[in-house]
């Protein structure tokens, strides 16, 4: 199956336009910034019907102040930091939002890293 990439827009004429793309650019491609071999096809729809946007409810629910919680943090250090920045930018390259997610983490310093205790005897 060929590689393919719905976009809907919709502007406020009511009207829907889709452009798909049909093939999935490169690392390179994506490195350089070209727009790699792709075929686009544009259509325009007409709805019959208005688009309704929102759905406002009211609500009267009250809640009290919940204490903050405390977030396990560590120091993290000039490698944590060049370390997490270079996972973030590889995340970010290959499409993976986990991986940018970890690298963001590891540069804070809240991914979890010396949240054990170690025991020597």
């Amino acid at each position: 199956m060929p590689y393919r990439r719905v976009h809907r827009t919709r502007p406020a004429g009511g009207h829907t336009t889709v452009r798909t793309t049909r093939t999935k650019p490169t690392l390179m491609d994506r490195l350089t910034g070209r727009r790699g071999h792709t075929t686009t096809t544009t259509s325009t729809t007409r709805s019959t019907r208005p688009h309704r946007r929102h759905h406002h409810h009211a609500h009267t629910t009250t809640t009290t102040a919940a204490a903050p919680v405390h977030h396990q943090r560590r120091r993290p250090g000039l490698g944590d930091k060049i370390s997490g920045a270079l996972m973030r930018i590889k995340g970010s390259l290959t499409r993976r939002p986990g991986l940018k997610a970890a690298g963001t983490r590891r540069q804070r310093g809240t991914d979890g890293r010396g949240s054990r205790r170690h025991h020597y005897y």
